[in-house]
């Protein structure tokens, strides 16, 4: 099993002043420590779940490109870009740009989007629910076509694109990794099966994931697609330590609670960390990713 980290707070003690310098060296230790993934927020507003709108939020894909020029081997992804925020044109192009300048490290998250203060507070369009999965749809139809070299128009129902030259293409082989985010079980893990590389799903437990992945499953199967092909990867909370206390887990607890996603095929397990500004928190997740590594991932 992979791991990967997810970083959706950008609200530390030095910041903002610190901000740059801080990230950078998250991103680093991310790198160095054997951590397979490295994940933002597409957000314009800190979320509420998290804190209040004030909160420093950076935007997602600048900060991918800063985090691509300090790293090695992370791959790197939006956890996930909101479909509404940016024509899909320009989103293909900016995914494609980072990939390039990455070599070939760029995940393409997206998802139908989702908060509705940021869209009013910054003058982005929010459509309705139906809508939004409709563009969703038509976006992941245009990046498929711009990665495949297709220069012909694309004609959709909120989308008309007279030549969709992307140029340079991407370095990913065929291209980039689509990550749909969500768990819808009649809309979005129908689109999963249909156009992405992998799914996202929260941690809710093994069982409620199984049963998510089951839904999943008999998609492919009326899409004619490999199950087996796609990566399934969960989104959670971790806290490391020595001792397990607070409500932190041991590296030995960790890999206990993984391996139950492992058993029922989960491949990556994307975490945020509280506390990733400082340094210490980096310091059990070596072992944790090496442990991690030796689990067995069902072939569901």
């Amino acid at each position: 099993m992979l791991l990967g980290l997810q970083v959706p707070d950008f609200t530390w003690p030095d910041s903002p002043a610190g901000l740059g310098p801080t990230f950078r060296r998250i991103a680093r230790d991310a790198d160095q420590a054997g951590l397979a993934s490295l994940w933002v927020m597409d957000h314009f507003f800190q979320i509420p779940m998290l804190g209040p709108p004030e909160h420093e939020m950076l935007e997602g894909w600048s900060a991918l490109a800063h985090a691509a020029a300090v790293t090695e081997r992370i791959t790197l992804g939006t956890m996930v870009t909101g479909v509404t925020y940016r024509h899909p044109g320009v989103l293909v192009k900016t995914a494609t740009t980072l990939d390039v300048l990455s070599g070939g490290r760029a995940w393409f998250g997206i998802g139908a989007a989702w908060n509705e203060q940021e869209h009013r507070g910054l003058g982005v369009p929010y459509p309705p629910l139906a809508e939004r999965f409709e563009r969703l749809e038509e976006t992941l139809r245009i990046a498929h076509q711009m990665w495949s070299g297709d220069e012909s128009p694309f004609k959709g129902v909120h989308y008309q694109l007279e030549r969709p030259l992307n140029s340079p293409p991407a370095v990913s082989r065929p291209h980039p990794r689509v990550l749909i985010g969500g768990s819808g079980e009649r809309k979005t893990l129908r689109l999963v099966a249909r156009y992405a590389d992998a799914c996202n799903i929260f941690e809710m437990g093994p069982d409620a994931v199984a049963a998510k992945l089951d839904v999943l499953q008999g998609h492919c199967a009326a899409e004619g697609r490999d199950y087996g092909q796609l990566e399934r990867t969960t989104l959670g909370v971790l806290s490391l330590s020595r001792d397990g206390a607070g409500g932190s887990q041991t590296v030995d607890q960790a890999v206990e609670r993984f391996a139950g996603y492992a058993a029922i095929g989960v491949d990556h397990a994307i975490v945020s960390m509280p506390g990733i500004a400082d340094p210490h928190t980096f310091e059990l997740v070596p072992e944790l990713v090496q442990r991690l590594a030796e689990l067995p991932t069902a072939g569901r």
